[in-house]
């Protein structure tokens, strides 16, 4: 018997993590602190349980994707193709479309997945990219005349002008086939948390860049890039390599060995960024949507 619920203690949060990690483990995972501070109150947490046992987990909530829920369902690889994926998807669709929303957007990240959500009725919207960079001794970046660079724990009054004055424009140019809608709010809860590792380019007092990267607490090893943006009138003039190589010399220089980020298939000119400077792809992600109610 497959059994459905919310996770909602510590103790469960945490078993919901487990579960991710397990079937998504070149990714980090939250911490639950983390988790309960990010998540919104429309987001719930599943677990499944066959005869007691642990064997899968889901996740759903508002997109940042403009007119769609999301949702992931994720099944341990022992326990596939019993039913489990089928019952989490239902659950967490109900929920998305409990929110107003007659679509929901996922990713699948391998071929098994992918046919899966084809089966209800989900299709390719688009490919994300993940590149990956090896850290080792890494020399500070030369910065251009007239311009300075900061890091957010040396000016945490940034933060909010990041937001205002620089990423919500770059959020639109992403390669994305929707506009992507971060507010404030969640601009506070879930996007630059590392202030230490985060960087931001100023001239003449304007922001005009970011780069930085977030912690993975279970592998303190390993980190992923966060937002790197550029104002649209400073981009081509090597300022976001200035500031992704500056992120490589702050993790060479506390225990950081792995960065891995991920990129839209549309996104050229990040992608020949991350490649020059050594950055490998490792995967590639599909996006996929599909309407609601789902077919039984």
């Amino acid at each position: 018997m497959i059994d459905i619920r919310p996770a909602q203690s510590d103790a469960e949060l945490e078993a919901w993590r487990q579960v991710r990690i397990a079937v998504v483990p070149d990714e980090r995972a939250g911490t639950v602190e983390e988790i309960r501070r990010s998540a919104d109150p429309d987001t719930i947490f599943l677990l499944a349980e066959r005869d007691g046992e642990l064997v899968g987990s889901g996740i759903a909530g508002r997109s940042d994707l403009a007119g769609q829920g999301f949702l992931a369902p994720r099944v341990l690889p022992d326990a596939r193709r019993r039913g489990v994926g089928s019952a989490l998807l239902h659950e967490l669709a109900a929920h998305v479309q409990g929110l107003g929303f007659d679509q929901a957007g996922a990713l699948t990240e391998d071929g098994g997945s992918f046919a899966f959500a084809e089966r209800f009725g989900f299709a390719e919207v688009g490919r994300d990219v993940e590149q990956v960079r090896v850290v080792g001794d890494e020399a500070w970046p030369d910065v251009p005349e007239g311009i300075e660079l900061l890091s957010l724990s040396e000016r945490p009054d940034l933060f909010e002008r990041v937001y205002h004055e620089l990423a919500r424009d770059a959020l639109l140019d992403l390669a994305v086939d929707r506009p992507i809608e971060v507010s404030l709010e969640d601009w506070k809860r879930e996007w630059l948390t590392w202030p230490e590792a985060s960087f931001v380019a100023l001239a003449e007092g304007r922001v005009i860049a970011s780069a930085g990267l977030l912690r993975d607490d279970d592998q303190p090893e390993r980190a992923e890039n966060a937002l790197t943006a550029v104002h649209r009138d400073w981009r081509r003039r090597g300022i976001a390599s200035m500031l992704k190589r500056a992120v490589l010399a702050w993790a060479s220089e506390h225990g950081i060995r792995e960065i891995y980020t991920w990129t839209q298939q549309g996104n050229d000119g990040m992608r020949a960024v991350n490649d020059r400077l050594g950055y490998f792809t490792r995967n590639v992600s599909i996006r996929v949507r599909g309407a609601l109610p789902l077919p039984r």
